[in-house]
């Protein structure tokens, strides 16, 4: 009976292995195979070893049964697949973008890592167990620590790789904090064996400590404001497909489960923010770290000469908008959250995917994106798509990210109970358009260089760039694909 369990296991988990023996297969052949090879020959091969692991990963993901293990060690349903999907596909476009880089000659071992974090995010929104939860997020913090600092000969690639493992390292201690004592008053570290354990002790001090415990803990992760002073650092120095990985594919893991340990584990300590309805829990707090984010990320943005810190504070402030769609406590809500997600990671990797493109060049100030629409057309045009997005201009998807997230909110208050922060988030959605308008006439309206020749960009880095402006662009014109299978992932489980 226990072989069968383990090979059932197995089974259940093919696709992550798939992902990391992937991992050690690149490993592998750069080490034995290719060392004596030329750099973008290692490069291509390194990713197309990488890309073509990502997409049986999807194949095994999409052909996974549902099931559910004691004690929520393992739980695989249709939200599941979705969420596996989406990560695998940015660690594919990720990959993609990697087949340009000349930071480092340890090819095997930069690909890998991504592949190793992949398979961290995998095993993370496939459990409900918080103990495998906390362990799934530090394999995961680990490996992007050392994509941060993988570029060795910048100093400042070494110093935000330190921030961000020393911030890291504190909150996991406030999050490791608060499961203990979340398994100390409810005695289970099952989601779904929580909330009747949570209805007694629903006035219980201990349990208001631990949901501020994991407050911190998770705010860090998805660099929500106070807990994001490591972002900017991060964004600035790491290599610049670690800074979109960083922005995109960990930000949909660590939203999904945070939303899960709230909404699942913890939905009956929730309390309410809106305007005076005010209970105790956890959804007060929330409502203020929404709002300071919103109000932080985007004035200070504006702040910035820096394209990568101003990236940085902007995602501070979409973490506040997507909080929205937790406080808001209604499958509605949460299935607007994963698309916004979804579609901000798409954004934000293609931001990061144009800047990789001009790595040859000096590119941090946004000064020094002057005169580029006549250097690059394709990359300015896809950089417009992305922007446009991020500020929410339709048709992109962002506009409509923006407007289901807000309406469910607005459709989950009673009364006016949220719409003060519905029209927050409006007022500095509106804000953000000036800063990303600012990078915007940097490379269409103002003077560049006048002795600098056309830019070209490597064939497989624009072939990824190009398909996630159009991912942009097709989930804006036509949103319900994605949205109708998020809500009806969402309905068959009963979230």
């Amino acid at each position: 009976m226990s072989s069968f369990r383990y090979l059932d296991l197995l089974r259940l988990t093919l696709p992550e292995i798939a992902v990391a023996l992937t991992g050690m297969l690149v490993l592998t052949v750069d080490a034995l195979l290719l060392k004596r090879v030329t750099l973008p020959k290692r490069l291509h091969a390194g990713v197309l070893v990488a890309c073509a692991g990502c997409v049986t990963a999807i194949f095994l993901a999409h052909n996974s049964p549902a099931a559910s293990l004691p004690d929520g060690m393992l739980v695989l349903t249709p939200l599941t697949t979705i969420m596996q999907t989406s990560l695998l596909a940015l660690s594919f476009f990720t990959l993609l973008l990697c087949d340009s880089i000349r930071f480092t000659e340890d090819i095997g071992e930069y690909l890998a890592l991504i592949l190793f974090a992949t398979a961290a995010m995998m095993f993370l929104v496939g459990t409900q167990n918080l103990l495998l939860i906390f362990v799934a997020l530090e394999f995961l913090s680990l490996s992007l620590y050392l994509l941060t600092g993988f570029d060795k000969q910048r100093r400042q690639s070494s110093e935000a790789a330190l921030k961000y493992f020393l911030f890291g390292g504190m909150s996991a201690g406030f999050l490791l904090f608060g499961i203990s004592l979340i398994y100390g008053v409810t005695n289970s570290l099952d989601l779904l064996r929580i909330p009747p354990a949570a209805i007694d002790a629903s006035l219980d001090p201990l349990l208001l400590i631990a949901i501020v415990m994991v407050a911190i803990g998770f705010g860090f992760k998805i660099a929500a404001a106070p807990f994001h002073f490591w972002a900017p650092d991060a964004y600035q120095g790491a290599p610049t497909t670690s800074a979109g990985f960083i922005a995109s594919s960990s930000k949909v893991a660590s939203f999904f489960i945070f939303a899960q340990i709230l909404a699942v584990g913890l939905a009956n300590a929730a309390g309410a923010g809106g305007w005076q309805t005010y209970t105790p829990g956890w959804a007060p707090i929330l409502t203020i770290v929404a709002a300071l984010s919103m109000i932080w990320g985007n004035l200070a943005a504006i702040a910035q000469t820096s394209l990568r810190r101003m990236l940085a504070y902007s995602a501070v402030g979409h973490t506040g908008y997507m909080l929205l769609g937790i406080i808001a406590q209604t499958p509605r809500s949460l299935s607007a959250l994963l698309y916004y997600v979804v579609t901000y990671a798409l954004a934000s990797l293609g931001v990061f995917g144009v800047l990789s493109a001009l790595d040859a060049e000096p590119v941090d100030r946004i000064a020094d994106l002057a005169g580029l629409a006549r250097r690059a057309p394709g990359l300015s045009f896809c950089m417009l798509i992305f922007l446009l997005s991020l500020a929410g201009i339709p048709p992109l998807s962002g506009f409509f990210a923006k407007f289901f997230l807000f309406t469910a909110t607005l459709d989950a208050g009673n009364r006016f109970g949220w719409l003060w922060l519905v029209l927050l988030a409006i007022a500095t959605s509106a804000i953000s358009l000036f800063y990303y308008l600012r990078v915007l006439k940097a490379i269409y309206v103002a003077d560049g260089p006048r002795d600098v020749q056309a830019i070209r960009t490597p064939p497989v880095t624009m072939f990824a760039i190009w398909m996630l402006a159009s991912l942009v662009l097709v989930l804006g014109i036509a949103p319900s694909p994605l949205l109708g299978w998020i809500e009806a992932a969402i309905r068959a489980v009963g979230v």
